[in-house]
Formats: structure tokens, sequence, C-alpha cells
């Protein structure tokens, strides 16, 4: 029975294993593309070919780069056929000459440029139609999909399942094995599996890779500790939905959240050998930032004010580290007017509040930038969860539980919830949110900081989430 793995955790953060391979792939194959022509048309061999690998390594990498930009790591995504092709168009568009620029160099009276160049982009093209494919094709799932095993057939049960449907493709849901305290079994009949037979021959008989366990009550002998176990052992991996959600969809679920799981469980400490890096990041990063953005910011103050006029900037109180007060910092987007009877407000989309200017610089992030100077005094990180108003904290605290947890780091410029989620402008987006920052808190370090900042030039590019 096949017993694979859905994450590879990486510097404490967890990626698909399909995502993995896919970078793998992309870094190979243009490097084994050019390396075969070179040794297929070089008469003087390991010269030439080190210096061809080492040129086809830099391409690739290039590659991968400008492809995670452009969102095609992404397992699980909204965009129609027509839309992965632009961004394919645009991907081979770009590599065509930056594989011209590297790979002129090689030309020798022993090897051919253009036999070369083109093995390295026939390898690109053939992997990015081959994605394409993929990614809007569902004939590969029995193949490669992964199969789960649900213990439990309550409401609990049935919500997990729905999650698990919409938000992983590769999720393949073989059943629901009951629990002896359902109260009520709300799943569809026909995906029920019966009590009468043992968890670990059912897991046995339907090849299941992983058993989630979504039951809310577990003691008196809820659980069949003896038959999990048994599956553990035969190479069937077992979580609770706190566990899987963390690792499979890069978010600790709320609803499947206990107080001992955040004070026993991994994660969520602040050493201060990371609070040092973190804080040695932050100000040579903002400083870089600040002096490459300064020309954008410097069109942006005028454009406001040829607009709406005067104040260009405007400070708001926001929500930091341990629940204390700060001033932010932003480019003002709303009217002079904005809240004019004092009373603060969600933005939503197509807010009549924002002016013309403001719509831009808020797609494109620009509006952020002044808070790179709260980065460098140190009132915010460049990577943490968004600050908040005092107002919508207040609220926020009181209807949703662990709310609190967000403000045990610094608040950020940009953040995993983020890049993951749209715009929050509601209690229930804020829940959403919550359960990204969550993540972040629990697992944050440099690395995750990385993949939170390349992730944010491609929503910057993609204009994804803005309001």
């Amino acid at each position: 029975m096949y017993k694979g793995f859905i994450v590879i955790k990486v510097f404490n953060h967890w990626f698909h294993w399909k995502t993995v391979l896919q970078i793998s792939l992309d870094l190979l194959l243009p490097v084994a593309c050019v390396a075969v022509a070179v040794l297929a048309i070089g008469k003087d061999g390991s010269a030439s070919l080190d210096k061809a690998v080492i040129f086809a390594m830099i391409f690739a990498l290039a590659m991968i780069l400008l492809n995670g930009l452009l969102g095609f790591y992404r397992r699980v995504h909204s965009r129609t056929v027509a839309q992965s092709q632009a961004r394919a168009l645009v991907s081979l568009c770009l590599a065509v000459p930056l594989a011209y620029l590297l790979f002129r160099g090689l030309a020798t009276q022993d090897m051919n440029e253009e036999l070369i160049l083109l093995s390295g982009l026939t390898a690109l093209f053939g992997t990015m139609a081959y994605r394409l494919y993929l990614s809007h094709n569902n004939s590969s799932a029995s193949v490669l999909s992964h199969r789960v095993l649900i213990f439990g057939a309550g409401a609990e049960a049935e919500s997990v399942g729905a999650v698990l449907r919409k938000s992983d493709p590769d999720i393949q849901i073989m059943g629901f094995y009951p629990s002896p305290t359902d109260a009520e079994t709300t799943v569809p009949p026909g995906a029920l599996v019966s009590r009468e037979r043992l968890l670990s021959d059912v897991a046995q008989d339907l090849k299941v890779n992983e058993i989630i366990v979504a039951v809310r009550e577990r003691r008196g002998g809820v659980l069949p500790l003896r038959e999990l176990l048994d599956c553990k052992l035969s190479g069937v991996r077992v979580l609770d939905l706190a566990s899987y959600f963390e690792r499979a969809l890069g978010q600790i679920r709320l609803d499947s959240l206990r107080v001992g799981w955040l004070i026993f469980g991994e994660g969520f400490r602040q050493g201060p050998l990371r609070t040092l890096v973190k804080r040695v990041f932050d100000i040579v990063a903002s400083l870089i930032l600040l002096v490459l953005s300064l020309p954008i910011m410097l069109v942006t103050a005028i454009l406001i004010v040829l607009e709406d006029g005067a104040p260009v900037l405007y400070r708001q109180e926001r929500v930091g580290l341990n629940g204390r007060l700060f001033k932010v910092i932003k480019f003002r987007s709303m009217r002079n007017d904005a809240e004019h009877d004092g009373k603060p407000r969600w933005a939503t989309q197509n807010d009549d509040r924002i002016t013309r200017v403001g719509r831009v610089i808020r797609k494109l992030r620009i509006d952020e930038l002044p808070q790179l100077f709260s980065v460098l005094v140190g009132e915010m990180s460049l990577v943490g969860p968004r600050p908040e108003r005092p107002y919508f904290v207040d609220q926020l605290t009181r209807d949703i539980p662990f709310y609190a947890v967000r403000h045990s780091v610094k608040p950020g410029v940009t953040g995993w919830a983020q890049v993951n989620y749209h715009y929050g402008a509601s209690v229930d987006d804020s829940l959403q949110k919550l359960q990204y920052d969550l993540y972040y808190v629990k697992n944050h370090s440099l690395f995750l900081d990385l993949v939170v900042l390349f992730e944010t030039v491609g929503v910057v590019l993609t204009g994804k989430g803005a309001h």
C-alpha cells in the first residue's frame, strides 16, 4: 500500500510534496537538457560542460523565481484556463531573452550556441505545458490523490469533509468511520463505513494514506486507541484536526483548536536569538526597500496632493506587540472626510470613500510603503499579523476566541494571512485571517518571512485581494 507524505517540513514550514517536486523538476530539467546537448555536440568535455551547467542552473533558478511570482506553484487557485495561459505566455516571453543573454557567451568552436539555447527553452516549454495541463485537468486524480479516512460522522466531520474537498484538490475522502459518541450522523449514508469492522481493517482495505480524527469529545474511551496505533504502525498517518490543517493548509483552524494544544504543542516560542535575527533582518531589508521605493513614494505624494490636496500621509492608532498602541503611517487613499461622523468602518470593495489615486496605490500596495519607517523604529516588523484599530480589536477579541494570541508578535507590513486571504472587511473575514495568523505565530522563522515576502511580490504583481 502506498504511504505517501502529503507535506514536507522545511525550516519549520510545511510544503506540499507536489510543490517541492515541481520546483525540483524546474531546476533539474533545464540543467539536464543543456548537459545532454553539450555532451552530444561538444568535442572537449569537462570545462565546457561545467560552464554550460552553471549557466543552465542560473537560468533555471531565475525561471523558478518568475514562475513562483506568477503563482504557478500554488496547488489551489481560481484561475481560468485563459488566465493560466496568459501567465505562461508572459513567462515564456521573458524566458527567451533571458536564456539568450545567459547562453550567448557559451558559443565556442566546439559548441553550437543555438542548439544549447534551444535545449534549455525546450525543457522550460515542456514543463510549462505539462503544468498547465495538470492545473486544469483532473484525469490524474486517481493516481496522485491522497486517500483519507475521517474518523467521525457528526457535524464536525461533515464540516471537515467540506473544507477538505474545497481547499485540497489532491484529497480523496474514502469514507467516514462513525464514532461511538456521535449524537447525530450528518454525513451522507453512502459515505459511512460500517463500525462492525475494525478501524485498522478498514484502513487496510481502502488503502488510505491518512486518518483524520474529527471528533470533539475524546474522553472515556471514545477513541479506539489500540486500533489507531495499529494503523500508525502499519504506515498510515494519524492526525488530529489542528495538526492536519496546519500541515496541509497553512492555517490553525479555530473550530479544532484547544488551549492544551497551544500550551503543550510545539511552536509559539519567542527566543532571544529569533528576536535578534528578525530585528536585524527588518532593519537591513527596510532600509533597502526605502531606498528603492523612494522615487515611487515621491510620485505618489505628488499625485495625492494633485487629486485631493494635503495631507499626503495619515497616522492612525493601531494595536501592536502585547496590545501596546502605536501610530501607523500610510499614504492617504481615502477622502479627507472618509469618517466625518467619527465612527470607524471597515473598508469594503468598491468603497466610495477611496480616491482614484487611492484605488491604484491600494491595488499595488504602495499605500503601505510608509510603514517601513515604523519597521525601522521597531514598532512593526516586515512580516507579521496586520495591525488593527483598537475599536475593531475590542470587538474581535470579544467575538473570536484566541484573537489576542496574534499580538504576541509584532504586526507586519505584510503577513502570512495577507498573502493567503483577501482583504478582511468583516468579523468573519477576521476569523478566517486569524487562522493564518495563528499559523505564523506558531511557526514563524526567517525562512517563513522570506516565503511571505516572496508571495507578497506575487500578490502585488497580480493585484490579488486589494480593496
